[in-house]
């Protein structure tokens, strides 16, 4: 059987994230464990590219990247070591309008020690609602996450999460977690987002106390918000906010606080990156900003015009080369 490059890819991906074992998953997805590790090898070697089917052999390397465009991307990775090879691939072509591969980018930072073997994390591997939303404002996933402040003790983030684009429509550090809290931080939302009344998004969420409350429930019908609520012991059902939260602490967390209005300028400055900044893989590497308000086509379509615009200049220079 053939896999396709994103088959492939989605197959790494749950191996990485499951509870049960490789060995163990990899026979529940009928996968041949040699065949998964050569697509591994070749995954840690040059990304979601070197899981594309081998085209054959072609004679001469006109698409070769030169030396100065290679010391770039070693430049711009050490000024920006937060970005990731597949973000830096993008940012150049973003604001350089010039075209890189994820795998090419990945290769040079390599080379250049700059990037380590990754290892496999353990974690379940269904993270993701069974109901595909297909535009923004559909449905909302509303979460709970905690920080402890010396001092001050314990403080908890009300975060409302679009679903389609994974934009953080409005967030609130609360020092309860209650009906009242989720109710606050929704009026904010809804006043933010401006959605029609006639078409509210839903809420999902899970079982915590403050969600299953009846003051929330008379809330959600006055405002006309049809509730779903993921399987009990089952968190995975929320998959894009509990990443979200998990990819926020990983960096909120690396500083203490003091006080919750320090807190809430990290959270303020780490929201508005995650927004407006940060490209996500699962959004085509475009930011959730984008998404929300409606401009990532264009920034697509520029992208296919960039790429299209450099492998052409590159051909140019390659034959010019030959010629001379």
């Amino acid at each position: 059987m053939h896999y396709s490059q994103r088959e492939k890819y989605e197959i790494i991906q749950l191996v990485e994230q499951s509870d049960l074992g490789v060995n163990r998953t990899l026979r529940e997805l009928k996968v041949n464990k040699t065949t998964f590790y050569n697509w591994y090898n070749a995954y840690v070697e040059m990304g979601f590219d070197g899981l594309a089917r081998k085209a054959s052999k072609r004679t001469g390397s006109w698409n070769k990247i030169n030396m100065a465009d290679r010391d770039k991307v070693v430049e711009i990775a050490l000024e920006k070591p937060e970005l990731s090879s597949r973000e830096v691939a993008w940012y150049i072509t973003d604001n350089y309008k010039y075209y890189i591969s994820e795998s090419s980018v990945y290769r040079i930072l390599k080379a250049n020690g700059l990037i380590s073997t990754p290892s496999f994390r353990i974690m379940s591997a269904s993270d993701s609602f069974h109901d595909k939303t297909t535009a923004v404002n559909q449905m909302w996933q509303a979460d709970f996450t905690y920080f402890k402040i010396y001092g001050w003790g314990w403080y908890y983030l009300s975060t409302i999460l679009d679903d389609y684009s994974r934009y953080i429509v409005t967030w609130k550090l609360c020092s309860t977690m209650k009906a009242e809290d989720v109710k606050d931080t929704l009026d904010e939302a809804l006043l933010a987002s401006n959605v029609s009344e006639k078409a509210r998004p839903k809420l999902l969420s899970d079982n915590g106390s403050c969600y299953i409350s009846h003051e929330l429930a008379e809330y959600l019908d006055d405002k006309d918000m049809k509730h779903v609520r993921g399987r009990p012991l089952h968190p995975q059902t929320q998959g894009k906010i509990e990443r979200y939260h998990r990819s926020m602490k990983n960096i909120v967390k690396l500083d203490n606080y003091f006080s919750p209005g320090q807190l809430e300028e990290k959270l303020k400055e780490f929201v508005h990156y995650y927004n407006f900044e940060r490209y996500h893989e699962s959004l085509q590497n475009v930011t959730p900003s984008e998404v929300y308000f409606g401009t990532a086509y264009r920034k697509i379509k520029q992208r296919k015009m960039t790429k299209s615009r450099t492998l052409i200049e590159r051909k140019k220079q390659y034959q010019n080369f030959n010629l001379n």
